[in-house]
């Protein structure tokens, strides 16, 4: 089985579909992976495109462009966020469905890659309006997930609330309630403990185990961008771990103090509905600086946990931080990846790195399948368990591969050949 458009390598370009194609076959090449495997998993099982209408608040009628693309199913349904954005292209939608199969091969659940998104701003959207599009655009697609086939997550610009409106409008197709179908969810109708955390809680267990033999986090500086869900979250469990969160910053200001930020308080305002900006003028020693500063800051570890493509050819070289931690999916273009690696920066990638959200979805997914209900004790002990022998796998690896193997490399040669294994057992049907 060959493809030559499946086959080809991306052009040179910077944008998420090209750095994952690229990736994936530098894995492929260093371990000789067979044409045929090649083709299949440059593929796409599901492609869905939707224009629907929804309903405003005025009474108009307003057309909104969706994408859900299933990667690859041949280690159970597929997986994946549903992001709400103006700048949702079905390239990144592919990109992204085909880095979350890679993502539950390595911590070794039995998912496939999937991702999902909407064209729109949601920040102009009332609630109503919201909850419009969510319920319209779930009926678009409920010919393809389901809880045995592919199963939708928060991302972007959604959140729980999101995912609880798609369990109604899901459920109510079927006549009967059908957690399984999304997580993320709130942990009243279905949603696990801990799964709000469980992303930004993978990344202090990593950074836990690949410090370990080297002093752990305490006193070592860190800039965190993004303080979203997944950053806010890292940075304040990297600061309660005795680490000096010295940066952080959101889409519209960025702070530094170099005594050392109050991430706990700072978190505790955004939580409140309140902003950065808002806090920092509350005296809190923290001052406003440029946005670009907090990728290029003095520090010892970098958290880019904001949005794809942040890290690229014209800022990698002012790149101070010797670790790389990627909470975002997608943040290190592959110019900068080769300058991190002439440069001997560490770069723990996104495929691991931030895998605590979809291994806490699985909990959620396995819980929702058996109508039980684990403490979050439990389901943080199960992420630790999973995500750090994820990542020992991933580092002895990149040994046994020799010195020019990097993190990144390993964790897509992981990724990639369980996936082979279970094509291999499975067959080709017919």
């Amino acid at each position: 089985m060959t493809s030559p458009a499946s086959l080809a390598r991306p052009v040179a370009d910077e944008g998420i579909l090209a750095t994952t194609l690229s990736q994936f076959h530098s894995a492929a090449d260093a371990i000789g992976l067979e044409d045929r495997y090649r083709a299949y998993l440059t593929s796409w099982k599901t492609v869905f495109q939707t224009q629907f209408p929804v309903e405003m608040d005025d009474g108009s009628i307003k057309i909104f462009e969706g994408y859900r693309v299933l990667h690859d199913t041949a280690r159970g349904p597929t997986k994946g966020g549903i992001r709400y954005s103006a700048n949702v292209t079905l390239d990144d939608v592919r990109a992204l469905s085909m880095l979350m199969t890679w993502k539950c091969a390595v911590v070794n659940i039995p998912f496939g890659g999937a991702k999902g998104g909407v064209i729109v701003d949601p920040s102009t959207l009332s609630a109503r309006e919201l909850q419009n599009l969510t319920r319209r655009f779930t009926t678009e697609l409920e010919p393809i997930i389901g809880p045995d086939k592919d199963i939708p997550a928060p991302d972007m610009g959604t959140n729980a609330q999101t995912m609880a409106w798609m369990m109604d409008t899901y459920s109510m197709a079927h006549g009967y309630t059908i957690p399984g179908v999304v997580t993320g969810k709130p942990v009243a109708i279905g949603g696990s403990e801990g799964r709000a955390e469980a992303t930004g809680r993978g990344i202090l267990y990593v950074l836990q185990e690949h410090l370990r033999a080297d002093g752990g986090l305490a006193g070592r500086t860190v800039s965190v961008q993004g303080f979203g869900n997944v950053g806010s979250v890292a940075a304040r469990l990297i600061h309660e771990d005795g680490a000096k969160v010295t940066y952080i910053s959101d889409v519209h200001t960025a702070l530094h103090n170099p005594d050392g930020i109050n991430v706990s308080a700072a978190y505790a305002h955004v939580g409140r509905g309140g902003t950065l900006r808002e806090w920092a003028a509350e005296t809190h020693g923290a001052t406003e600086v440029d946005p670009a500063e907090v990728l290029t800051a003095d520090v010892d570890i970098l958290v880019p946990a904001a949005v794809e493509s942040v890290l690229t050819a014209d800022n990698a070289r002012q790149v101070r931080a010797r670790l790389i931690i990627e909470g975002a999916n997608g943040p290190t273009t592959e110019e900068a990846d080769a300058i991190f690696e002439e440069r001997g920066l560490t770069v723990i990638p996104d495929i691991l790195a931030n895998a605590g959200g979809v291994t806490v979805s699985y909990f959620e997914w396995v819980q929702a399948r058996q109508y039980l209900q684990w403490t979050e004790a439990r389901v943080n002990e199960e992420l630790q368990r999973l995500i750090s022998t994820a990542y020992r796998a991933v580092a002895a690896r990149a040994v046994q591969m020799g010195p020019t193997c990097t993190q990144r490399e390993a964790a897509n040669i992981i990724g990639i050949e369980r996936v082979v294994e279970a094509l291999e057992l499975r067959g080709y049907y017919p």
